[in-house]
């Protein structure tokens, strides 16, 4: 994972504003289940009345309130609320809203700060219970029915009755409301808060109110807020899908440049350690579950606990005795995703790895078409393809039916425990301790804890796959290079492109014995020094080890009196045309595949190179000439067009060294005549190196090169090998008569 977050972090500040966003976005989703329940028990149950102390209330109605607080409440009470007397001046101001203010007299609450409207709110609501207590006790003593009840409501009280008992009362002592006060006292808030509303209804409506209006008001009002709240939190949720979507283009993208980059600096070693299939697999597959972790890691990884904490901090606001169902789903949920996630984690790294094997095979299949068809290998192949393919339907859909049951195992807890919350709360709600609007709400913000682990749950999905893909892109990355460039590097000042090979020897990195011992000569400029030998003598070995795709195990090899190592890569292949043992073409035209080895290149020196390589006949003959288009990998040219075009290639450059790894043989022998004769004249200032297998291409070098089993056995020309050198003579007996070798 460090790998991601080494590419994310030029991202710190978008991803800050994303995150930001989502915090929005999830406040936004916690006030939802807020509202819903401020409309059910405000807006339904209340009809739109917000607080318990009422704004105003009859002047019979405060007499017969403060009948039922103590001295002290009863102070706080009156010093909070004004006098106005019926059809005065002051009471203009509120005929709209109490149209009856103009006939009675009434009392105003004042501007009041919300913790001293807390503590009337308290008092009115205990001095209603008190009052309705009261009311039951002496209608019990009575004998008569109560005039107004707790169990039934207040919607049919009779205010005029409740006025009338007004002057009775006052004939009371104050100990005669000690007993209801204490009940009351005792007694659940929210119980005396609901009395205390509804008392406060009825005081509105005997002044005239229109507590329909008031209700619609209420419920229009919160519903445009819910509104509004849900579409703000659609654009932060868009918004957070486009900025994600672009960290991850991004990311993915550099991601991409990068490892092909660091497989471009790679020499013959690491890819020893690396097969092609994989390396494409890692730049590709790998890359991309890296970019669909990161496209919904910032909107699920990072909203997920934001919502989550806020879903539980304001479920427990909302009733902290239901606090036990959220662990109960917690639990459940974790022991669900830990024990999925520790089945399928092993299967992810497998998963990858079975990707790379099927990449190979399907490779090796395209490449090796026309084996396959030669030896009648197809059914073979479709078996061993079989193999493949098979054991990555087997793993994938392992993984795929096991992170199936996640859904169906979340909804289930999630049903569950909803039951267990209306079952619960149901009995709260009955006795008193719970509002219907607090626990749907409560039931809301519990979905949205168990929503939060679902996106949890979708992250296992991916963030296990992901972290194998980041593993494996890291060791690309984190690769050691065997060849690199020295610190403190020596340019080439004489460009003359003497080569030296001084005491070389050479094994690759797992072997245990050299390949190539011992080796030293000197390849001067304007000369051919040809290399030959039989096959596994260790020839193409040798020409690989000048540009540096091999480093020299002992000995060192020179270029105008500068070791190799000590020059940078670049400035010691750019002194260099190198045509490999097999014509690698790429898709294009002829031109673009002539000016790789000089993108500066002028017509003529195109049509120069072109010549001498002895492919300007068929270059003529096709119809749109060098402008022809080339298909991947030179797919609609043959073989020694192919070559002849690799040739022109190098050509192009106009390097002071040639290589030239068995360049010739598809060519006949006719082609490969008039191409030595011309190659004579265009390199005659440069060093030339040649790895052939025909004598007849090399017996006019200057110098020849014999190799066998990895040692120099002889050097000289053509006619000093065919009298001292006798593997030199084998191979020149087996290949050409004795009047042609005459």
């Amino acid at each position: 994972m460090k790998v991601i977050m080494k590419y994310l972090k030029p991202f710190a500040g978008t991803i800050l504003v994303s995150l930001l966003i989502l915090f929005g976005q999830a406040i936004g989703e916690l006030s939802l289940p807020n509202l819903m329940s401020d409309i059910v028990n405000t807006g339904i149950q209340n009809g739109g009345v917000e607080q318990e102390a009422p704004e105003a209330l009859p002047a019979e109605g405060f007499a017969l309130m403060t009948l039922f607080m103590a001295e002290e409440d009863k102070e706080t009470f009156q010093g909070s609320y004004q006098l106005i007397e019926g059809g005065a001046a002051e009471a203009e101001a509120y005929s709209a809203e109490f149209p009856e203010s103009q006939e009675v007299d009434f009392y105003v609450l004042d501007e009041t700060d919300p913790e001293q409207l807390s503590s009337l709110e308290s008092i009115f609501s205990k001095a209603s219970y008190s009052f309705v207590t009261f009311m039951q006790e002496m209608s019990a003593q009575q004998g008569n029915a109560a005039s107004v009840d707790a169990e039934s409501g207040f919607e049919d009280a009779d205010m005029n009755q409740l006025y009338a008992l007004l002057p009775q009362l006052q004939q009371l002592p104050q100990e005669a409301f000690t007993a209801s006060m204490d009940v009351a006292a005792a007694a659940e808030p929210m119980l005396y808060s609901q009395i205390g509303i509804l008392f406060t209804k009825l005081f509105y409506e005997d002044l005239g109110a229109d507590m329909d209006a008031l209700q619609n008001q209420y419920i229009m009002t919160k519903g445009a807020q819910m509104l509004a709240i849900a579409v703000a939190v659609s654009v932060a949720s868009v918004a957070v899908a486009y900025f994600s979507s672009r960290i991850a283009a991004k990311v993915s993208g550099r991601m991409r440049r990068d490892v092909f980059a660091k497989v471009e600096s790679f020499s013959n070693t690491e890819f020893d350690n690396f097969s092609t299939a994989s390396l494409i697999t890692r730049t590709t597959n790998d890359v991309q579950q890296i970019q669909q972790l990161i496209t919904i890691g910032i909107r699920m990884l990072c909203y997920a606990p934001i919502l989550a904490t806020g879903g539980l901090i304001m479920a427990i606001d909302k009733s902290v005795s239901l606090a036990w169902t959220i662990a109960v789903a917690v639990i459940a949920l974790v022991g669900i995703m830990m024990t999925i996630l520790s089945i399928a984690m092993p299967k992810f790294k497998v998963l990858q790895s079975l990707t790379d094997r099927l990449n190979l095979v399907s490779r090796e299949n395209l490449s090796g078409m026309m084996v396959i068809r030669a030896f009648g290998n197809e059914p073979f192949e479709e078996n061993r393809f079989n193999d493949a393919n098979e054991d990555y339907t087997f793993t994938n859909r392992f993984v795929q039916r096991l992170m199936s049951l996640l859904m169906p195992a979340m909804m289930l807890v999630m049903n569950g425990v909803s039951l267990l919350i209306i079952w619960f709360g149901s009995q709260q709600v009955a006795d008193s301790a719970l509002q219907i609007g607090d626990m749907m709400a409560y039931i809301q913000y519990v979905m949205q804890i168990i929503m939060a682990f679902l996106m949890i749950s979708m992250m296992f999905i991916f963030l296990p796959r992901a972290s194998v893909s980041a593993t494996r892109i890291g060791e690309v990355l984190d690769t050691d290079l065997s060849i690199t460039d020295p610190i403190d590097a020596q340019p080439s000042l004489k460009n003359e492109g003497l080569i030296t090979f001084r005491d070389v020897s050479y094994h690759y990195p797992k072997a245990s014995e050299n390949v190539l011992s011992n080796i030293s000569f000197t390849a001067r400029p304007g000369e051919t020094t040809a290399i030959i030998g039989s096959t596994g003598s260790g020839k193409s070995t040798l020409i690989n080890l000048i540009p540096r795709f091999y480093d020299v195990t002992d000995g060192a090899i020179e270029i105008d009196g500068i070791d190799i190592r000590k020059m940078t890569q670049a400035d010691l292949r750019r002194n260099i045309g190198y045509v490999p043992q097999k014509g690698m073409l790429f898709s294009g035209d002829i031109a673009s595949n002539v000016l790789y080895g000089k993108d500066d290149a002028s017509m003529d020196e195109i049509m120069k190179a072109i010549e001498v390589a002895q492919a300007k006949n068929f270059v003529s003959e096709m119809e749109d000439g060098i402008e022809t288009a080339i298909a991947q990998g030179g797919g609609n040219v043959s073989g020694g067009q192919k070559q002849r075009l690799a040739i022109a290639r190098a050509l192009v450059k106009k390097a002071p060294i040639y290589i030239f790894d068995d360049s010739f043989s598809a060519l006949d022998f006719k082609t490969d005549a008039a191409l030595r004769s011309a190659l004579h004249a265009y390199t005659d200032n440069a060093t030339v190196l040649i790895v052939a297998q025909r004598i007849s291409t090399i017996m006019d070098a200057e110098q020849i090169i014999v190799l066998d089993k990895g040692k120099i056995v002889g050097i000289g020309t053509h006619d000093a090998l065919m009298k001292n050198c006798e593997t030199y003579q084998e191979i020149a007996k087996s290949q050409l008569s004795e009047e042609e070798l005459a």
